[in-house]
Protein backbone atom coordinates (compact mmCIF):
# COMPACT_ATOMS: atom_id res chain seq x y z
CA UNK A 1 0.00 0.00 0.00
CA UNK A 2 1.33 3.76 -0.17
CA UNK A 3 2.35 5.31 2.71
CA UNK A 4 1.03 9.15 2.58
CA UNK A 5 0.66 11.28 5.63
CA UNK A 6 -1.03 14.35 4.20
CA UNK A 7 -2.64 14.79 0.16
CA UNK A 8 -3.66 18.30 -0.97
CA UNK A 9 -5.04 19.36 -4.16
CA UNK A 10 -3.98 22.52 -5.33
CA UNK A 11 -6.32 24.42 -7.47
CA UNK A 12 -3.80 27.35 -9.52
CA UNK A 13 -0.35 27.49 -9.75
CA UNK A 14 -0.33 30.17 -6.96
CA UNK A 15 -1.87 27.98 -4.77
CA UNK A 16 0.13 25.03 -5.15
CA UNK A 17 3.12 27.16 -4.59
CA UNK A 18 1.77 28.65 -1.58
CA UNK A 19 0.95 24.54 -0.11
CA UNK A 20 5.01 23.75 -0.96
CA UNK A 21 6.27 26.95 1.21
CA UNK A 22 3.47 26.12 3.88
CA UNK A 23 4.98 22.55 4.32
CA UNK A 24 8.91 22.09 3.55
CA UNK A 25 8.79 18.63 3.22
CA UNK A 26 6.11 18.16 0.26
CA UNK A 27 6.17 16.97 -2.60
CA UNK A 28 5.07 17.74 -5.88
CA UNK A 29 2.80 15.44 -7.56
CA UNK A 30 0.81 15.57 -11.00
CA UNK A 31 0.71 12.13 -12.87
CA UNK A 32 1.71 9.92 -10.12
CA UNK A 33 4.37 7.55 -12.48
CA UNK A 34 7.36 8.30 -10.83
CA UNK A 35 6.53 9.69 -7.35
CA UNK A 36 3.87 6.63 -6.14
CA UNK A 37 7.01 3.95 -7.15
CA UNK A 38 8.71 5.59 -5.02
CA UNK A 39 5.87 5.63 -2.07
CA UNK A 40 5.75 1.95 -2.75
CA UNK A 41 9.18 1.11 -2.28
CA UNK A 42 9.31 2.63 0.61
CA UNK A 43 11.77 5.62 -0.45
CA UNK A 44 9.03 8.59 0.18
CA UNK A 45 7.32 6.62 2.90
CA UNK A 46 5.35 8.93 5.02
CA UNK A 47 5.58 12.01 2.87
CA UNK A 48 3.10 14.99 2.33
CA UNK A 49 1.89 15.66 -1.33
CA UNK A 50 0.89 18.88 -3.27
CA UNK A 51 -0.97 17.44 -5.77
CA UNK A 52 -0.90 19.74 -9.30
CA UNK A 53 -3.23 17.17 -11.33
CA UNK A 54 -6.00 18.76 -13.01
CA UNK A 55 -4.99 22.49 -13.13
CA UNK A 56 -5.19 23.56 -17.08
CA UNK A 57 -3.03 26.37 -16.88
CA UNK A 58 -0.21 23.45 -16.46
CA UNK A 59 -1.47 21.76 -19.07
CA UNK A 60 -1.03 21.57 -23.17
CA UNK A 61 0.97 22.49 -26.24
CA UNK A 62 0.62 25.23 -27.89
CA UNK A 63 3.16 28.09 -30.43
CA UNK A 64 3.57 31.72 -29.99
CA UNK A 65 3.76 34.19 -32.22
CA UNK A 66 7.47 33.94 -32.46
CA UNK A 67 7.49 30.41 -33.37
CA UNK A 68 8.16 29.36 -29.46
CA UNK A 69 6.68 25.90 -28.68
CA UNK A 70 5.42 26.20 -25.19
CA UNK A 71 4.86 22.54 -23.74
CA UNK A 72 3.31 22.33 -20.63
CA UNK A 73 4.95 20.37 -17.71
CA UNK A 74 1.32 18.25 -17.12
CA UNK A 75 0.90 17.40 -20.06
CA UNK A 76 1.13 13.31 -20.63
CA UNK A 77 3.67 11.95 -22.70
CA UNK A 78 1.00 10.30 -24.78
CA UNK A 79 -0.52 14.21 -25.31
CA UNK A 80 2.51 14.84 -26.64
CA UNK A 81 3.61 12.06 -29.09
CA UNK A 82 0.20 12.52 -30.95
CA UNK A 83 0.17 16.06 -31.05
CA UNK A 84 0.32 18.04 -34.34
CA UNK A 85 2.43 20.47 -32.98
CA UNK A 86 4.98 18.24 -31.94
CA UNK A 87 4.68 15.31 -35.05
CA UNK A 88 5.32 18.67 -37.41
CA UNK A 89 7.85 20.62 -35.85
CA UNK A 90 9.58 18.30 -33.37
CA UNK A 91 9.00 14.74 -33.66
CA UNK A 92 12.26 13.47 -32.16
CA UNK A 93 10.62 14.79 -29.24
CA UNK A 94 7.30 12.56 -29.48
CA UNK A 95 9.46 9.49 -30.56
CA UNK A 96 11.59 9.72 -27.28
CA UNK A 97 8.61 10.10 -24.75
CA UNK A 98 6.43 7.15 -26.84
CA UNK A 99 9.28 5.10 -25.53
CA UNK A 100 8.74 5.20 -21.61
CA UNK A 101 6.95 2.56 -20.09
CA UNK A 102 3.96 0.74 -21.15
CA UNK A 103 0.53 2.91 -22.70
CA UNK A 104 -0.46 3.06 -18.99
CA UNK A 105 2.63 4.81 -17.99
CA UNK A 106 2.45 7.49 -21.37
CA UNK A 107 -1.30 8.06 -20.83
CA UNK A 108 -0.53 9.21 -17.05
CA UNK A 109 3.02 10.21 -16.88
CA UNK A 110 4.14 13.80 -17.86
CA UNK A 111 6.85 15.25 -19.11
CA UNK A 112 7.56 17.88 -16.18
CA UNK A 113 7.81 15.10 -13.86
CA UNK A 114 10.39 13.31 -15.74
CA UNK A 115 12.40 16.38 -16.32
CA UNK A 116 12.14 17.03 -12.67
CA UNK A 117 12.83 14.20 -10.87
CA UNK A 118 16.59 15.14 -12.57
CA UNK A 119 17.59 11.34 -13.09
CA UNK A 120 19.80 10.95 -16.30
CA UNK A 121 17.67 8.25 -17.66
CA UNK A 122 14.89 10.27 -18.45
CA UNK A 123 13.80 9.68 -22.02
CA UNK A 124 13.03 13.42 -22.63
CA UNK A 125 15.56 15.06 -21.13
CA UNK A 126 18.07 14.31 -24.15
CA UNK A 127 16.05 15.33 -26.76
CA UNK A 128 15.33 18.14 -24.84
CA UNK A 129 19.09 18.96 -24.63
CA UNK A 130 19.57 18.42 -28.36
CA UNK A 131 16.55 21.14 -28.50
CA UNK A 132 18.23 23.70 -26.52
CA UNK A 133 15.10 23.73 -24.34
CA UNK A 134 14.71 26.26 -21.49
CA UNK A 135 12.69 25.96 -18.29
CA UNK A 136 10.32 28.10 -17.04
CA UNK A 137 10.21 27.91 -12.77
CA UNK A 138 7.69 30.06 -11.12
CA UNK A 139 7.84 30.56 -7.62
CA UNK A 140 6.03 32.91 -5.15
CA UNK A 141 8.58 36.26 -6.43
CA UNK A 142 7.78 35.45 -9.90
CA UNK A 143 9.24 33.16 -12.83
CA UNK A 144 12.44 32.65 -14.09
CA UNK A 145 13.91 30.82 -17.01
CA UNK A 146 16.54 28.29 -16.76
CA UNK A 147 18.35 26.78 -20.07
CA UNK A 148 17.98 22.89 -20.04
CA UNK A 149 21.69 22.61 -19.19
CA UNK A 150 22.43 24.73 -16.22
CA UNK A 151 18.92 22.91 -14.73
CA UNK A 152 20.63 19.66 -13.51
CA UNK A 153 23.24 19.71 -10.83
CA UNK A 154 23.77 16.54 -9.71
CA UNK A 155 22.45 12.56 -9.48
CA UNK A 156 18.76 13.39 -9.20
CA UNK A 157 19.41 17.50 -8.00
CA UNK A 158 18.18 19.95 -10.01
CA UNK A 159 18.00 23.91 -8.95
CA UNK A 160 14.41 24.22 -8.96
CA UNK A 161 13.88 25.80 -5.80
CA UNK A 162 10.96 23.09 -3.53
CA UNK A 163 8.57 26.35 -3.32
CA UNK A 164 8.83 26.15 -7.63
CA UNK A 165 6.96 24.65 -10.20
CA UNK A 166 8.35 23.85 -13.52
CA UNK A 167 5.25 26.15 -15.57
CA UNK A 168 6.64 25.87 -19.13
CA UNK A 169 8.97 23.98 -21.61
CA UNK A 170 10.27 26.42 -24.29
CA UNK A 171 11.51 26.05 -27.45
CA UNK A 172 12.65 28.48 -29.63
CA UNK A 173 12.18 28.03 -33.19
CA UNK A 174 15.63 28.37 -34.16
CA UNK A 175 15.84 25.39 -32.57
CA UNK A 176 13.96 22.95 -34.62
CA UNK A 177 13.75 24.85 -38.06
CA UNK A 178 15.29 23.41 -40.50
CA UNK A 179 16.58 20.50 -38.07
CA UNK A 180 16.36 16.85 -38.31
CA UNK A 181 16.48 14.78 -35.51
CA UNK A 182 16.71 10.66 -34.16
CA UNK A 183 16.41 9.67 -30.73
CA UNK A 184 17.71 5.81 -29.98
CA UNK A 185 17.14 4.28 -26.43
CA UNK A 186 18.34 1.29 -25.86
CA UNK A 187 17.35 -1.34 -22.93
CA UNK A 188 17.86 -4.69 -22.19
CA UNK A 189 13.74 -5.37 -22.96
CA UNK A 190 11.70 -3.66 -25.66
CA UNK A 191 9.11 -2.18 -23.41
CA UNK A 192 9.01 -1.09 -19.74
CA UNK A 193 12.56 -0.63 -19.29
CA UNK A 194 14.77 2.34 -18.13
CA UNK A 195 17.07 3.15 -20.72
CA UNK A 196 20.64 1.49 -20.13
CA UNK A 197 21.91 4.41 -22.64
CA UNK A 198 19.98 7.25 -24.77
CA UNK A 199 21.33 9.05 -27.88
CA UNK A 200 19.47 12.16 -29.44
CA UNK A 201 20.73 13.84 -32.56
CA UNK A 202 19.59 16.67 -34.23
CA UNK A 203 21.41 17.99 -37.76
CA UNK A 204 20.55 20.80 -40.05
CA UNK A 205 22.17 20.08 -43.67
CA UNK A 206 23.18 22.88 -46.09
CA UNK A 207 21.02 23.34 -49.01
CA UNK A 208 22.13 20.82 -51.71
CA UNK A 209 21.75 18.24 -48.68
CA UNK A 210 25.73 17.13 -49.20
CA UNK A 211 27.43 18.96 -46.08
CA UNK A 212 26.32 19.09 -42.27
CA UNK A 213 26.20 22.25 -41.25
CA UNK A 214 24.79 21.70 -37.67
CA UNK A 215 25.19 19.02 -35.44
CA UNK A 216 23.80 18.54 -31.47
CA UNK A 217 24.47 15.24 -29.96
CA UNK A 218 23.03 14.60 -26.44
CA UNK A 219 22.88 11.66 -24.41
CA UNK A 220 21.15 10.36 -20.96
CA UNK A 221 22.91 7.79 -18.74
CA UNK A 222 26.28 8.78 -20.27
CA UNK A 223 27.40 10.82 -17.29
CA UNK A 224 25.51 11.18 -14.05
CA UNK A 225 23.51 14.26 -15.25
CA UNK A 226 21.88 14.31 -19.09
CA UNK A 227 24.83 16.51 -21.41
CA UNK A 228 25.88 17.68 -24.75
CA UNK A 229 29.23 16.68 -26.42
CA UNK A 230 29.31 19.74 -27.88
CA UNK A 231 33.45 19.41 -28.46
CA UNK A 232 33.13 16.81 -30.78
CA UNK A 233 29.80 18.80 -32.60
CA UNK A 234 32.42 21.27 -33.02
CA UNK A 235 34.62 19.40 -34.99
CA UNK A 236 32.58 18.32 -37.44
CA UNK A 237 30.16 21.64 -38.88
CA UNK A 238 30.93 21.99 -42.62
CA UNK A 239 31.70 18.29 -42.95
CA UNK A 240 30.54 15.93 -46.25
CA UNK A 241 28.08 13.55 -45.28
CA UNK A 242 30.92 11.11 -45.84
CA UNK A 243 31.50 7.22 -44.54
CA UNK A 244 33.98 9.05 -41.93
CA UNK A 245 31.28 11.31 -40.70
CA UNK A 246 29.80 9.00 -38.35
CA UNK A 247 33.18 7.38 -37.57
CA UNK A 248 34.38 10.48 -36.26
CA UNK A 249 31.47 11.32 -34.41
CA UNK A 250 31.87 7.78 -32.48
CA UNK A 251 35.63 8.23 -31.44
CA UNK A 252 35.14 12.30 -30.51
CA UNK A 253 32.21 11.57 -28.02
CA UNK A 254 33.83 8.95 -26.33
CA UNK A 255 36.26 11.71 -25.11
CA UNK A 256 33.44 13.54 -23.30
CA UNK A 257 31.22 11.13 -21.85
CA UNK A 258 31.29 9.77 -18.66
CA UNK A 259 29.43 6.32 -17.78
CA UNK A 260 29.55 4.59 -14.91
CA UNK A 261 29.02 0.78 -14.02
CA UNK A 262 25.71 -0.21 -12.38
CA UNK A 263 23.47 -3.05 -11.91
CA UNK A 264 21.58 -2.42 -15.37
CA UNK A 265 25.48 -2.07 -17.55
CA UNK A 266 28.90 -1.88 -17.17
CA UNK A 267 30.92 1.12 -17.96
CA UNK A 268 32.52 -0.64 -20.53
CA UNK A 269 29.24 -1.36 -22.09
CA UNK A 270 27.90 2.09 -22.26
CA UNK A 271 31.00 2.76 -23.72
CA UNK A 272 30.30 0.94 -27.21
CA UNK A 273 26.64 2.45 -26.92
CA UNK A 274 27.66 5.72 -26.73
CA UNK A 275 29.92 4.72 -29.51
CA UNK A 276 27.37 2.72 -31.82
CA UNK A 277 24.24 4.71 -30.66
CA UNK A 278 25.57 8.05 -31.90
CA UNK A 279 26.47 6.81 -35.32
CA UNK A 280 23.15 5.36 -35.76
CA UNK A 281 21.22 8.33 -34.69
CA UNK A 282 23.17 10.66 -37.01
CA UNK A 283 22.73 8.44 -40.33
CA UNK A 284 18.54 8.30 -39.44
CA UNK A 285 18.46 11.67 -38.32
CA UNK A 286 20.51 12.93 -41.75
CA UNK A 287 18.47 10.63 -43.92
CA UNK A 288 15.36 12.49 -42.68
CA UNK A 289 16.82 15.64 -43.59
CA UNK A 290 17.01 14.43 -47.09
CA UNK A 291 21.29 13.44 -46.60
CA UNK A 292 22.85 10.46 -47.84
CA UNK A 293 25.99 9.26 -46.11
CA UNK A 294 28.43 8.41 -49.29
CA UNK A 295 31.03 6.39 -49.63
Amino acid sequence: MYDIEKYYQADSIADAIRALEEDPEAIVISGGSDVLVQIREGRLAGCGLVSIHGISELEGIGMEGDGTIVIRPATTFSHITNHPLIQQNIPILGNAVDQVGSPQVRNTGTIGGNVCNGVTSADSASSLFALNAVLELTGSSGSRRVPIEEFYIGAGKTVREHAELLTAIRIDRENYDGWYGHYIKYGKRNAMEIATLGCAVLVKLTEDRKRLADVRIAYGVAGPVPMRCHKTEETVRGRALDRTLPETLGKGVLKEVHPRSSWRASKEFRLQLVEELVKRAFTQAAAFGGGEIHA
